[in-house]
């Protein structure tokens, strides 16, 4: 059953009771990686392993996401700075325990590629804290290979070998 969660600000990247923040560098151009970011959404699957549905909604002002084993969230999006940063709130999900969350991706030129910095910040009871803090090795290994196959997409088709 879906849940409305606390609306969170921006600010709540930097504030929020569990924050789990991770990076990863990409031979690819900023430009690229945010398009696929924040353009791009329906393609998150083919690089992001754990989504199996990622479309926008409210004309682009908003997201549905479904996750492997079933997860959804509706968000919407906090910041679309291209080249920079890409960050959404959940709005409703059916995730058990969590009461806010927000995810701030930031985008860094890093020599001719990306520093990509990816912030999880939630807020649950101290049950769903605990959980999240001990899933930090799992979410980071998700991340860092979601960045290394969108990396892999986007500079194949730089080359001409196939289109990300």
């Amino acid at each position: 059953m879906a849940r409305a969660l606390r609306p969170v600000g921006l600010d709540f990247a930097a504030s929020a009771p569990v924050r789990l923040v991770f990076t990863a560098e990409a031979a690819a151009p900023p430009e690229a990686v945010y398009r696929a970011l924040a353009e791009e959404v329906a393609g998150w699957p083919s690089w992001f392993r754990a989504v199996t549905l990622a479309r926008p909604t409210h004309g682009g002002a908003g997201r549905e996401i479904r996750l492997v084993g079933g997860v959804r969230f509706q968000e919407t999006i906090m910041a679309a700075d291209p080249e920079r940063r890409y960050a959404y709130r959940v709005d409703e999900t059916n995730a058990p325990g969590v009461r806010a969350l927000l995810e701030d991706w930031r985008l860094t030129a890093a020599g001719s590629g990306t520093r990509v910095r990816w912030t999880f910040a939630a807020d649950g009871p101290a049950g769903f804290r605990f959980a999240l803090v001990a899933a930090r090795p799992g979410l980071g290994c998700s991340f860092r290979t979601a960045v290394r196959s969108l990396d892999q997409r986007l500079t194949a088709g730089a080359s001409g070998s196939g289109r990300p």
